[in-house]
C-alpha cells in the first residue's frame, strides 16, 4: 500500500472552495508552461515566476502553472523528513528547543532546496507561497496534522505537514504539493503527479489534513465540530474523488450476523468504476461480498454482513485502487 509522507472561528468571508468552481477553466496551456520550463533553477525565484505566469490571462491559470510546476520538479526528501519527525519526537516536551534546532535547520534545508530541489513538505508550501507572491497570488502556508497509515490516525498526536490555503477570485482554496508530487514506499521516494490534491473539496480535503487552526478547513460543517478519527484514506481517494460517507467512523464494533451500511460521495461521475470491499490474509486478498449496491445521484452505498467474530481490516476499492480502510471488530 502506499503510504504518502510528508482555533479561530472561520469569518463569513470565507466559503467552501473545489476545483468544480473552474470548471470552464482548460488547464491545459498551464500545464503546458510548466512543462516547457521543466528543470530551470531556483536560484532567481522572481525569473521563474515570470516564465511561468506572464503569459497566462487569468490568477487561476497562473497558480495552476506555478503547482504543477512545484510538483513535477522537486523531489520529496525522505531523509529530511525522518530526521525532523525524529528531533521532533525528541524535543516535543522542550519547545524552545526545538524552534532553535529548527530555526538554523531551516538554512540548511532551504539551501538543498535551491541547489538540489529536494525537500519535505514545508519546503513544498514554502516554495509555492513564494512564487505566489512574485505572481501577486495571496497564498498561506497552512501547518497541521496529516494523517497516514502511522500518524495522527486515531488522534492528533503530532504537528507534521504543511500544505497551503490560496485565494483566488476572493475565495479561498486548499492545496497540498507534497502529496501531489508523489509518495514515499520503502525509504525511497516514488514522483507520481495526483492532481487530487489541487484546489481540494474541503470535505475530502479534511479526511487526512486537519489544520492547526480550524478557519483553514473551510467549511462551517467541519469548523464546529470536533476531530473524528474517520475513515483512513488514501491519495487514490484523491484521484478518483471521493468521500467516505459511511462508516462514519475508522473502528467500528458490531455483532456477529450485523449489516453494517457502507456509503461514499462521487465528486465526479465514477459511474463504470468497479466498487469493491476486501480484507488481507497475509498478502492474499479476500473479496467480501457486497449486498443493495445502488447509485443514487453522487451517493453510492452498499452493505456487507460480517458473520463470523474477528477483527477485521477492510478496504474499500475502486477499480484496483485502495482508497479508503476501517477497522471492524466483530463480537
Amino acid at each position: 500500500m502506499k503510504l504518502f509522507f510528508f482555533f479561530l472561528m472561520l469569518s463569513s468571508t470565507i466559503c467552501n472552495g473545489q476545483i468544480s468552481d473552474f470548471k470552464a477553466i482548460d488547464f491545459t496551456r498551464a500545464d503546458d508552461i510548466a512543462k516547457l520550463h521543466k528543470g530551470t533553477s531556483l536560484s532567481n525565484l522572481p525569473l521563474l515566476a515570470q516564465k511561468l505566469t506572464q503569459k497566462l490571462p487569468t490568477k487561476v491559470e497562473q497558480f495552476r502553472a506555478i503547482y504543477t510546476w512545484v510538483c513535477t520538479n522537486v523531489t520529496g526528501d525522505i531523509n529530511q523528513t525522518t530526521k525532523i519527525s525524529r528531533k521532533r519526537k525528541k524535543l516535543k516536551n522542550d519547545s524552545l528547543s526545538y524552534i532553535k534546532w529548527n530555526t538554523n535547520y531551516k538554512k540548511i534545508a532551504f539551501k538543498k532546496l535551491v541547489k538540489h530541489k529536494k525537500t519535505m513538505c514545508t519546503g513544498y508550501a514554502y516554495l509555492i507561497k513564494e512564487l505566489c507572491y512574485l505572481a501577486d497570488i495571496e497564498c498561506e502556508i497552512i501547518d497541521g496534522y496529516g494523517r497516514t497509515v502511522i500518524s495522527n490516525i486515531e488522534s492528533l498526536e503530532l504537528l507534521n505537514h504543511s500544505w497551503n490555503a490560496v485565494k483566488l477570485n476572493n475565495k479561498w482554496y486548499l492545496c497540498d504539493a507534497t502529496w501531489s508530487s508523489g509518495y514515499a514506499i520503502d525509504g525511497v521516494f516514488v514522483k507520481d503527479y495526483n492532481d487530487g490534491y489541487f484546489l481540494t473539496e474541503p470535505l475530502l480535503f479534511a479526511k487526512n489534513h486537519y489544520p492547526l487552526y480550524k478557519k483553514w478547513l473551510l467549511d462551517n460543517t467541519l469548523i464546529h465540530t470536533k476531530f473524528r478519527a474517520t475513515p483512513l484514506v488514501y491519495g487514490e481517494a484523491f484521484k478518483h474523488k471521493i468521500i467516505p460517507m459511511l462508516p462514519e467512523e475508522m473502528n467500528v464494533s458490531i455483532q456477529k450476523n450485523t449489516e453494517i451500511d457502507f456509503s461514499f460521495t462521487s465528486l465526479i461521475d465514477n459511474a463504470t468504476a468497479k466498487i469493491s470491499l476486501v480484507c488481507f490474509s497475509g498478502t492474499h486478498e479476500k473479496i467480501l461480498p457486497i449486498t443493495d449496491l445502488k447509485k443514487e445521484g453522487r451517493l453510492i452505498k452498499f452493505k456487507h454482513k460480517f458473520k463470523h467474530k474477528g477483527f477485521y481490516d477492510v478496504h474499500l476499492k475502486m477499480n484496483k485502487d485502495i482508497v479508503a480502510t476501517y477497522t471492524i471488530k466483530v463480537i
